[in-house]
């Protein structure tokens, strides 16, 4: 089974549900999927690229945090992203694991790009991480 992501049926918000066979290409298809309820990402060219440190306590925190930070730089930027690489995702101490990786994207314009759905927030509700069979799967629920 290669990597992707699909929406599931859910009462108001957005529900994401993400498969690879690595825990940082997980990473990569969740902020895939976030910027795609947003807008078309393939029409996202890759002008400006950032890169993003940040931890949580345990697996699911850290991906919280991860999507935070995008959905932070979008607020406060204007950014739009449409590549994304995780460098690492790692258990560094008891509580504590690191998240290396960067977006690639471009200020939105809305000549260019679509606008979809606003994501007003990552949320906890439903979200969790796991590999089952060799694969790495997660969800998470969106709020708009």
């Amino acid at each position: 089974m290669k990597r992707g992501f699909r929406y599931l049926e859910h009462t108001a918000d957005v529900l994401v549900e993400a498969w690879a066979p690595t825990i940082t290409e997980l990473f990569e298809e969740l902020a895939k999927a976030m910027f795609e309820i947003m807008t078309d990402t393939t029409k996202v060219e890759p002008r400006t690229c950032i890169d993003i440190e940040t931890e949580g306590f345990d697996l699911e925190n850290a991906l919280y945090r991860w999507l935070e930070e995008l959905l932070i730089l979008h607020d406060s930027e204007n950014l739009v992203f449409g590549d994304f690489k995780v460098y690492k995702v790692e258990k560094v101490s008891e509580n504590r694991y690191v998240v290396l990786g960067k977006a690639c994207g471009e200020v939105f314009d809305s000549s260019k790009h679509e606008p979809r759905t606003v994501v007003k927030a990552v949320t906890y509700a439903q979200m969790s991480v796991e590999k089952v069979d060799g694969i790495w799967r997660a969800t998470v629920v969106f709020d708009i």
